[in-house]
């Protein structure tokens, strides 16, 4: 019980950040200055990179990162630059424990569980849709954290897996960031910016939705 309170304690937590990330960001900027770049690489980093981080901002922060790009608090090249590395080596990272377990959970020939032709029907999937799904992921809440993680379980070749974890990278920082960039500072946005939040945030899970309730249908049908 004191597990689940405290998980509970950090999902609020994480979700009042989320809505009050231009009064969190702003304060952390006051406070760090130029270690603000350092805490904001780590974010982005474990939220691409850890399994078990995905409650992490990460679409919403890289808008508000650009958002006060934008008011000059931040540099935007650096911001880009730094935001880019931690994005394409989070998920360099995820692959690499996915790779590395991978093999031990299918290590039992004749588990009930677990079979290796699971492992190469994962291996066809990737090697077939990889491209598509790890760049795709990228804007997907959630499905990011654990897209390059089952690509690195499904022996996904790592050099296709590479060139689109950059693509996927550089077009999740550079679109999202420039748009707050451009846009966060028009006054109907600044007044509103935890609406604008939240719209991105629903933006972003609404493929997954779409594919859930098509998932459901064809499963009744």
């Amino acid at each position: 019980m004191e597990i689940l309170s405290t998980l509970f304690g950090y999902l609020v937590y994480a979700f009042d950040i989320l809505l009050h990330l231009d009064k969190y960001l702003g304060a952390v900027i006051q406070s760090y200055g130029a270690w603000t770049y350092l805490i904001l690489f780590l974010i982005i980093f474990c939220e691409t990179g850890l399994v078990v981080t995905p409650v992490l901002p990460g679409d919403s922060l890289l808008f508000a990162i650009g958002v006060f790009c934008g008011l000059g608090a931040l540099d935007l090249k650096l911001a880009l630059a730094l935001l880019s590395v931690a994005a394409v080596l989070g998920d360099t990272v995820n692959y690499a424990v996915g790779k590395y377990i991978g093999p031990k959970v299918f290590h039992y020939k004749d588990s009930r569980i677990f079979k290796k032709e699971y492992l190469q029907k994962t291996h066809n999937f990737y090697e077939k849709y990889g491209g598509k799904t790890i760049i795709i992921a990228r804007f997907v809440p959630i499905v990011r954290t654990f897209a390059p993680f089952v690509a690195g379980v499904g022996a996904m070749t790592y050099g296709k897996f590479l060139a689109y974890n950059i693509t996927g990278g550089l077009l999740w920082v550079f679109s999202i960031t420039l748009a707050g960039y451009f846009f966060g500072n028009i006054p109907v946005v600044k007044s509103n910016f935890t609406a604008v939040i939240l719209a991105i945030v629903f933006i972003s899970i609404l493929p997954g939705v779409i594919e859930y309730v098509r998932h459901r249908r064809s499963v009744r049908a």
